[in-house]
């Protein structure tokens, strides 16, 4: 608890006798006392409590010695439940998507194209913050609004991260391992291996967690439909990014309590290598 000087009590040596004054702010009155310590405690720095008030620096101590709550799978649940993780990840590619009409050869340097991935990797994954265009943007960022912000709260912030991450490199990897080697100059753009892979793992967190899963299911569906039936998409990375992000989710969700934070570093890290063992047999 932060400490501050209070005012001397009425008849006390080294100071008159005079009104009690908030010691967070000397220069104001105030005959309201905490109900915790009982210092003054000025309106600005009075917090309700079930009985009367209690001062900030109580309010703060309490805080800190409160456990916080968390959802079956461990995820945090904030005082603030914006979905700031999938908020980003839709800021950064609404901001990738402008910045490209702005820099007309930003797309071309970060887009995925398998011949050139074995010389800049890093296509593997910034491809994934690209779209072709804005119905493109506009249909990923939508579906990723609608399961994202789920799957952010259920597993918490670190959990979810690591799923869109990893996704979107399966998603990357299967287009390596799956694309013909007469169409390795077509370059491959999107969010969609990512979000494949949430939606994987909204099905397998729904089932374990004992809700319906059916309308997921319908909508993974009916997605693998249009992959495989519209011409200039990416099957490939859809199916990577599904493979991958079911099996994460179904790590996440199942994993015991006690081994839940452990057996997901160990987890993630597994997948990462498996993913980099693919990319080497596939550039070999």
């Amino acid at each position: 608890m932060s400490s501050y000087p209070s005012a001397p009590p009425p008849g006390s040596a080294g100071g008159a006798a005079g009104p009690p004054v908030c010691p967070r702010h000397p220069d104001r009155v105030s005959y309201v006392t905490c109900q915790r310590c009982s210092r003054p405690a000025c309106p600005e720095c009075q917090r309700p409590a079930a009985v009367g008030v209690h001062c900030v620096d109580c309010v703060r101590e309490a805080n800190r010695s409160v456990r916080p709550t968390r959802t079956v799978l461990g995820g945090r649940v904030a005082a603030s439940d914006r979905p700031v993780v999938t908020m980003t990840i839709i800021g950064i590619c609404l901001a990738a998507f402008l910045a490209s009409y702005l820099l007309p050869g930003l797309r071309a340097a970060f887009w995925l194209r398998p011949s050139l991935a074995g010389d800049e990797p890093w296509r593997l994954i910034t491809s994934a913050f690209l779209h072709a265009g804005w119905l493109h943007l506009l249909a990923n960022m939508y579906a990723l609004w609608i399961v994202g912000p789920f799957l952010e709260q259920m597993l918490g912030r670190w959990r979810y991260i690591a799923l869109y991450l990893v996704s979107a490199l399966g998603g990357s990897v299967a287009v390596l391992l799956l694309t013909a080697p007469e169409n390795y100059q077509i370059p491959t753009v999107g969010a969609s291996g990512a979000v494949f892979g949430l939606f994987a793992a909204v099905a397998v967190v729904l089932r374990r967690t004992g809700r319906d899963a059916r309308q997921i299911l319908v909508v993974i569906a009916i997605n693998v439909v249009i992959t495989f039936t519209v011409a200039g998409i990416s099957w490939q990375a859809h199916l990577g990014g599904l493979v991958v992000g079911g099996a994460l989710g179904a790590l996440f969700a199942y994993l015991p309590k006690e081994r839940r934070s452990v057996g997901a570093v160990l987890g993630v890290a597994a997948m990462l290598a498996l993913l980099g063992v693919l990319t080497a047999v596939a550039l070999a």
